[in-house]
């Protein structure tokens, strides 16, 4: 009998606490709900073009972007003329920045890529614009010297993964 009334004590404080907190709408509060627009089903993503001298950033950059919304979302990807939703971009920049050299041979030692995009993320049925953003960069450090010898194109994959990273983020919460 007291162990009901103990656990009756301690569980109704905590289911109202819980439910004054919960809200219907994900943007109003903590939610049970789908972070995820729920009218949208599929996503077509075609390879973005790529405007600096850096080849194959472009391909990594769509795979990475269709392994992100496979991991992470409840949406399929899907031929442009068959998708709810299409994510187009360009690749605007990769650049380098060299973080620190060996003060005996001057040699780097590490550097950072970093890779800069515009992409709009487009409602196939309304035609609408859900998203767009320009300028949008991510960079990621790698190490060139002799001893570890990491290759630019590692530096580049980083970033660019963090990129798709960021793009399906920004695509959950923009609705």
């Amino acid at each position: 009998m007291i162990a009901r009334i103990v656990l009756i004590l301690v569980l109704v404080p905590f289911l109202l606490l819980a439910s004054a907190g919960c809200a219907s709408d994900p943007s109003q509060g903590y939610s049970f709900s789908s972070v995820y627009d729920e009218s949208i089903q599929s996503v077509a993503i075609p390879i973005f073009k790529n405007e600096t001298s850096s080849r194959g950033l472009e391909v990594t950059l769509t795979e990475s972007l269709m392994k992100e919304v496979r991991r992470r979302t409840p949406w399929h990807i899907a031929p442009t003329d068959r998708a709810d939703t299409t994510l187009i971009g360009v690749i605007t920049d990769a650049d380098l920045t060299v973080l620190s050299d060996d003060p005996q041979t001057g040699l780097v030692q590490e550097q950072a890529a970093r890779i800069t995009i515009r992409f709009e993320w487009r409602d196939n049925r309304s035609g609408d614009v859900i998203i767009a953003r320009d300028g949008y960069s991510a960079s990621a450090v790698f190490s060139p010297s002799r001893n570890v010898s990491d290759r630019v194109e590692l530096g580049q994959r980083n970033a660019l993964e963090e990129l798709a990273h960021d793009i399906i983020s920004d695509m959950r919460s923009s609705w």
